[in-house]
């Protein structure tokens, strides 16, 4: 059998009516000659062209004098049909491909040779044809009330991204080159000349919020991300285990060193005796420290029992971990702002916390002037409590993974066009799903009221 390069498949396609629509006014016009062009299209594994039959039509309006027609599927004088396009835009955006990638995937099963300005034309004819005012319509009529806002710096750029976690859909972005106060007030007071009127808005505990969202939007409820808080409070918490361990092990290596050479029958049946050392419970300590600060529910047997043995080796961890334990009590199953703040109260004056450098610092993190912002979700309905900006921080890791195949697109424009196609195809996806429930909705009628629903919502 040979290996000669495949036998190309030619498909006709009659493109050639009497009579055709003008382009741009849509008048028709009288067929004055027919032509054929060649088309490359798709086939896996073949190399497959377009045979089609256009026509050339005598113009009856002012628009020109005569225009040609071009099936649907086809650009007027394209090379390639719109599959080949749509395979290019696949691969790119949903696939998360590098341009190299893209160009090596589709030569090697559809045979096709393209270029990599071929590439960066699809999308940004794709880009082009985005209807952008259409966007902010449909996400003002979709809009909950809460606002997720969060930065994102892609190298020398920073990308600020704001999403709607109710909705469940992107909202609006910005791409400025510094990271400041400035540009944040410019991007959120976009927002509000649209028409945005947040109730809610949950941000990190960077600094460059309060103030801006004082003045813009002085009514909205400024929520602070528990997630954040959490996590800066149990490292203080693995910080503290970490300087107790450390002098666990000091003591450890104090006293009389033991003897060089190998321990006889008789030392090592001591030893075995005597249980583990000192050095050697720290050590202990040290590999399980994560137990600390994990949730009791979390917890397996096994995980349980080392927990019992660490806090036996080693007192002090007592403390800590019931710190942890009422920190997450504190932020996790409060009915409303009153028994938060009892909560509260109990942990700020319990003296054995306070003695602790680590947690007496950690506690700073819900003082008096913080708090209210950390339980700022719990005056809305149990339904649409979002006390994290984890929403955000989501949609900002899907742009931190495609960065690593997208670390030439360094322009400007470029990186602009790139966040408008992967934000559009993901607000296309998650619109489309919230007008599908809407429709179910309607036609199952009203929903049950919230006391007779199977499951209970779940705050975020």
């Amino acid at each position: 059998m040979g290996t000669g390069a495949p036998t190309p498949v030619v498909i006709p396609v009659h493109a050639a009516p009497k009579k055709a629509p003008c382009p741009k006014c849509g008048k028709h016009g009288r067929r004055k000659r027919t032509f054929t062009r060649t088309v490359r299209t798709v086939a896996f594994k073949t190399i497959a062209y377009l045979e089609i039959t256009c026509g050339e039509y005598g113009a009856r309006c002012d628009c020109r004098k005569t225009f040609r027609n071009s099936p649907g599927g086809v650009l007027p004088r394209a090379l390639y049909d719109n599959k080949v396009r749509d395979l290019v835009l696949d691969r790119i955006l949903k696939d998360g491909m590098s341009v190299e990638r893209t160009l090596g995937s589709l030569g090697r099963e559809y045979l096709l040779e393209l270029s990599t300005g071929f590439v960066y034309d699809v999308l940004h004819d794709h880009a082009r044809q985005l209807d952008m005012s259409e966007h902010r319509r449909k996400v003002l009529g979709l809009f909950s009330g809460t606002l997720c806002v969060d930065e994102l710096h892609l190298g020398r750029f920073t990308l600020l991204l704001a999403t709607d976690p109710l909705a469940d859909v992107p909202v609006a972005f910005a791409l400025v080159d510094k990271n400041d106060q400035g540009h944040m007030r410019r991007f959120l007071l976009n927002l509000k000349n649209w028409g945005l009127s947040p109730e809610v808005v949950v941000t990190d505990g960077s600094n460059l919020y309060p103030a801006v969202l004082t003045e813009l939007w002085p009514g909205a409820g400024h929520q602070l991300c528990v997630f954040h808080v959490i996590k800066d409070i149990n490292k203080l918490i693995l910080d503290a285990v970490r300087r107790m361990r450390r002098a666990m092990n000091r003591r450890g290596k104090a006293g009389r060193k033991r003897k060089r050479g190998r321990k006889g029958a008789k030392s090592k049946a001591a030893a075995a005796r005597r249980g583990l050392t000192v050095k050697e419970k720290a050590h202990f300590v040290f590999k399980r420290r994560y137990l600390i600060v994990k949730r009791r529910e979390n917890l397996t047997e096994s995980e349980r029992d080392d927990l019992t043995r660490m806090q036996e080796y080693l007192p002090a961890l007592a403390t800590l971990r019931r710190f942890a334990d009422q920190i997450y009590r504190l932020f996790d199953t409060p009915k409303d702002l009153h028994q938060a703040g009892c909560r509260r109260a109990a942990i700020v004056r319990d003296a054995a916390f306070r003695a602790v450098p680590e947690l007496a610092k950690a506690m700073e993190q819900f003082g008096a002037e913080k708090f209210p912002k950390l339980m700022a979700y719990l005056k809305n309905p149990l339904s649409r409590r979002v006390r994290t900006n984890n929403h955000v921080e989501r949609t900002n890791r899907m742009f931190r993974f495609l960065e690593k195949v997208r670390y030439k697109w360094r322009r400007r424009k470029t990186l602009v066009r790139f966040v408008v196609l992967t934000l559009d195809g993901t607000w296309k996806e998650r619109t489309t799903t919230q007008e599908k429930m809407a429709d179910r909705s309607k036609s199952t009628g009203p929903c049950r009221p919230e006391g007779e629903r199977g499951k209970r919502p779940q705050a975020a």
